[in-house]
């Protein structure tokens, strides 16, 4: 018998997040060979003799960061001398010479601060002729967080809050944070300075950008204190933030306050950023599943921006395009990757990924053999216990039998509880990895 819609959807998007496992990631991109301790990803490869070595000193953040450091530590043995990794509250312990120390995601909290300082401190007493292995993922922006001088950590958390309500990007957010930290857009690099640096980095953002990446805290920033204002003032909360946020940005863009390293800064000669995973990773995967499923496959990488509800909506028509076209009795599989934003209007609970599943539920009200599920890869989306959620033709009247209103509940931001009646909520877990978001979309021709 053949699988429903949603177990086959189900299946595709767990074969995408195995493949994007940061633990194997890491070990395919660092290892010692003879005398040498190598990295080797794509684009990125460098390699260091054992006998230069003085120390090897392990630092990071994110979602994956205990599997990326337990995955680190499996390849480098009792060479490294100490390290600290901000990892989420549950996953914090030690291994090794390596501390997994707990930080709050994704508001910052006092953890994210004390995260910052330890790794800070490691960093400073690196010296020439060492090794640092920085290991980044999504959510590490928030994981490390030891705001700039005259910035409380209450304020930068209220100018963080009000940028996830008003629908900001990973790059708009992270333009914001670099600039009013004391760690990120670079100054870790310069911290470690003049050790050597190799920056190994799961992707969570398009384009897969190094200095987007956790706010690029080892990398060279492009941005400025001017693109910062811009970003507040584009959102409309520039004169909603904390008046100590408003005054470090302007003092910044007339030129009173340091900026950020840029690429010219002598910190990073002796560094290498390497992205070992993103959610190209999880996208490919996730395309070779649904063919082995028997799909014809439409991949549609870099299509999940901007607002949920309207992507939802393009991709729903994208999907009904592909089956269209498609010959009789053949399957087809839109497989998008990225990251959607939701502008918060109302009061109620869901995430992102539930956002677009339920304004897609909309848009394939009545129809037959279509299907689509939306997850984030971390198995977390917004603040609910659920990857995602699974949407179909009969999704608005199942809930309309139980007395549950679509549009109301999109327009209240309500997701979670609408699918939570129907079952169709999608609970993994967390994933250990984060690669952004995948949009799963299933639809046959009779």
């Amino acid at each position: 018998m053949d699988a429903s819609p949603k177990a086959r959807l189900s299946k595709i998007f767990r074969a995408a997040v195995e493949a994007a496992d940061p633990a194997r990631l890491v070990a395919a991109a660092l290892r010692v060979e003879g005398d040498s301790i190598v990295l080797d990803a794509p684009g990125a490869r460098a390699q260091v003799p054992l006998s230069s070595l003085w120390k090897i000193h392990i630092a990071g953040a994110g979602k994956a960061g205990r599997a990326m450091g337990e995955a680190a530590l499996a390849s480098l043995g009792k060479r490294v001398t100490e390290g600290v990794i901000a990892v989420p509250h549950g996953a914090e312990g030690r291994s090794g010479t390596v501390r997994f120390v707990p930080a709050g995601h994704p508001v910052p909290d006092i953890w994210s601060l004390a995260a910052a300082r330890e790794i800070q401190s490691i960093l400073e007493r690196a010296g020439k002729g060492d090794l640092v292995v920085a290991l980044l993922s999504g959510g590490g922006s928030a994981m490390l967080s030891a705001p700039a001088d005259g910035i409380g950590a209450q304020e930068k958390a209220e100018t963080i809050r009000l940028l996830l309500r008003s629908g900001a990007d990973i790059a708009a957010f992270n333009t914001v944070r670099k600039h009013l930290s004391g760690i990120k857009g670079g100054w870790l690099a310069r911290a470690a300075h003049p050790a050597t640096v190799w920056a190994l980095l799961l992707s969570d953002v398009p384009g897969d950008d190094p200095s987007v990446i956790a706010s690029g805290p080892f990398s060279p920033d492009p941005t400025t204190f001017a693109d910062a204002i811009g970003v507040l003032e584009r959102h409309g909360v520039f004169y909603a933030v904390p008046g100590a946020v408003r005054q470090r940005l302007l003092d910044g863009a007339a030129g009173r306050i340091p900026e950020t390293p840029k690429p010219d800064d002598a910190a990073f000669r002796n560094a290498v950023a390497a992205v070992v995973g993103s959610n190209r990773t999880a996208l490919d995967a996730a395309a070779r599943a649904a063919g082995n499923e028997g799909a014809e496959v439409v991949l549609l990488p870099g299509f999940l921006r901007g607002e949920a509800r309207e992507c939802a909506r393009l991709f729903v028509a994208r999907l009904r395009e592909s089956v269209e076209s498609a010959p009789p009795g053949r399957a087809v599989a839109a497989v998008a990757g990225g990251e959607t934003s939701v502008r918060v209007a109302g009061g109620g609970t869901g995430g992102r990924n539930q956002e677009f599943a339920l304004a897609a539920a909309r848009e394939l009200a009545g129809e037959e053999g279509m299907a689509v599920l939306a997850c984030g890869t971390d198995g977390i989306d917004g603040p609910t216990d659920a990857a995602g959620a699974y949407a179909d033709g009969t999704t608005v009247a199942r809930a309309a039998a139980l007395g549950l209103d679509a549009a109301a509940h999109l327009e209240n931001n309500d997701a979670y509880p609408f699918f939570r009646a129907l079952g169709d909520l999608l609970v993994t877990g967390p994933t250990g990895t984060n690669v952004a978001d995948l949009a799963i979309g299933w639809a046959r021709k009779d």
